[in-house]
């Protein structure tokens, strides 16, 4: 794409209002008429910059990506996430202040007479008032457009828009949870993270990472509202029920772009045919909105099932408490999916992840050492690999272990072959970033961090947590502080990164209070710890680095 000055030279105004907010154009900073400062991320404000700058004018996608990333590649995701989160910072669902226009780019919906003056608050009263008429409008509209989707059925896919030269963009939503008692949980989240896996491994489909997908768990379904969120064409939503040994799942596709209906149907199956289910859906789905997908499909499995049940348990539990309690669950949960089921690979992968935690977090004192923790993990990851070696979950456990022992180029491999497996996983991008940290291809880890919060808009808390390590690393400690104050929660096993960055930027008295906090969970870390466990991974003078600040953050000898 090429940068047109004409489309992003500012206008001279340095403040604008509209709706009940102002921005002010010399520092890109959003605040209530009140003076009220509203937090939005240094991107998002830079994105609202160039639309106030342009008020009531249609910016083109081009313009501003070029405005805000000129010598960055980012895909479109980024410029979707940041209008996402300027909406949400201006409350504007019904997307009447900031407009699309399809295949035309963004309007910010102001009068120029709202700029901010001694009328700041009549004007924002106007904008208000049409906002509200505007609300009215476009619920009609959406009314509508439902009725007509839904009288047209399962035939409305025929004329279904995909954009030209590009691959269908399909967002899967977690599916309701109807189950009750013991049985409510985890599955339907099984069902739908198959689905996601699957479609991005055929290369046909553009799949959105469930991290972003999975936000609008129990959030009514405005399928416009989402695609246009996520960038996406395509909505896949459904339900699932276990009723003891029995499961129903319903699905059913949308038109993101029409909010149109155009495929739903209702499974009655044995607990065991989940896998089944989930392909069927898949064949379905590829038909409708690609290229048919054909293999063989999967036997049923009662027993496996139920492992993975106990597997996602685990794994709720760790990213709910990333903590040694919450490891120890994890290790606990997984070994019941071992006996439920030996021969299936989810046990061995929780069990990889527990005894690699273990190993990196101080966490297998005084049972294990260092070493034997790791090798626990290697022997578990790799039994997975050998009963399941098309599970990227199984490579990403593997990868993240070569890269604790050091084996740089067997843990590169991995992540590429655990990427080529499941390419919507952002996760495994964001974690492949690590070895790259340390073996100084600083910029390319930054570079990959970007690359997943692109396919991932609402990604979670810890991507910030590797920024701030990636930061650290470039020595940007600054801006590194910034990432970690990015997370809505600080992880206590987080408290350590933080630790070493305040002490990079010279606060003694925060650094030893944030790793106190740190060795709470975790009391037998210390300087020679550290030593052994990064010297094979950590470049020299990373590594050096990292000791000083430790030192300074207060880690015992």
């Amino acid at each position: 794409m090429s940068r047109k000055a004409p489309e992003i030279d500012l206008k001279p105004a340095e403040t604008i209002a509209f709706g009940s907010f102002v921005f002010l154009t010399k520092c890109e900073q959003l605040q209530t008429v009140e003076g009220k400062t509203i937090d939005l991320r240094s991107q998002s404000a830079e994105v609202l910059s160039v639309l106030a700058t342009r008020l009531g004018e249609i910016v083109s996608k081009d313009a501003l990506m070029q405005a805000v990333w000129p010598d960055t590649f980012v895909t479109d995701d980024s410029l979707t996430q940041c209008i996402a989160d300027i909406r949400r910072a201006l409350g504007d669902d019904a997307h009447v202040i900031v407009q699309t226009l399809p295949k035309r780019g963004y309007r910010l919906n102001a009068d120029p007479s709202d700029v901010a003056g001694p009328n700041a608050a009549a004007g924002a009263e106007r904008a208000r008032t049409r906002s509200s008429q505007r609300n009215f409008i476009l619920a009609a509209i959406v009314l509508v457009a439902v009725a007509i989707g839904a009288y047209y059925g399962a035939e409305t896919w025929r004329a279904a828009p995909v954009r030209s030269g590009d691959m269908p963009r399909i967002a899967i939503l977690p599916f309701e949870d109807f189950s009750t008692g013991a049985d409510k949980g985890y599955l339907s989240d099984a069902v739908a993270e198959g689905i996601i896996t699957e479609l991005a491994r055929s290369k046909t489909y553009a799949v959105i990472a469930r991290n972003s997908s999975f936000r609008y768990r129990g959030h009514p379904v405005d399928a416009r509202q989402i695609g246009d969120e996520l960038g996406v064409d395509y909505l896949l939503e459904g339900s699932q029920q276990k009723m003891g040994d029995r499961l129903k799942v319903t699905a059913q596709l949308l038109n993101a772009q029409a909010g149109s209906h155009i495929w739903a149907n209702a499974y009655n199956r044995e607990i065991g045919d989940l896998f089944v289910v989930q392909e069927e859906i898949i064949r379905t789905l590829a038909d409708r909105v690609g290229r048919r997908i054909e293999r063989p499909l999967p036997q049923s499995d009662a027993a496996q099932v139920s492992a993975l049940r106990y597997y996602l348990m685990g794994g709720f539990e760790m990213h709910n408490n990333f903590s040694a309690a919450g490891n120890k669950l994890l290790r606990q949960l997984n070994l019941k999916a071992l006996e439920a089921d030996p021969d299936s690979q989810f046990g061995y992968i929780g069990l990889a992840w527990s005894y690699r935690n273990a190993a990196l977090f101080g966490w297998h004192a005084p049972e294990q050492t260092y070493e034997e923790a790791l090798k626990r993990a290697a022997e578990y990851a790799d039994k997975a690999i050998q009963l399941a070696p098309d599970d990227a979950d199984s490579h990403f456990a593997r990868a993240q272990i070569h890269s604790e022992a050091g084996e740089v180029e067997q843990a590169l491999a991995r992540y590429d072959q655990a990427i080529a497996l499941n390419p919507s996983d952002s996760d495994i991008l964001v974690h492949s970033a690590g070895v790259l940290l340390n073996i100084g291809r600083i910029d390319e880890a930054i570079a990959r961090i970007e690359q997943a919060k692109g396919i991932d808009p609402f990604h979670p808390d810890w991507f910030h947590w590797q920024m701030g390590w990636a930061l650290w690393e470039k020595n940007d400690c600054g801006a590194a502080l910034a990432a970690m104050r990015k997370m809505s929660k600080i992880q206590i096993g987080a408290h350590r990164m933080l630790a070493g960055i305040h002490a990079c930027l010279g606060n003694q008295r925060e650094a030893k209070e944030t790793l106190a906090v740190f060795l709470e969970d975790s009391p037998g870390d210390s300087i020679r710890e550290q030593r052994r466990k990064w010297e094979k991974t950590m470049t020299p003078g990373s590594l050096e680095r990292w000791i000083e600040h430790m030192r300074i953050a207060g880690l015992p000898e």
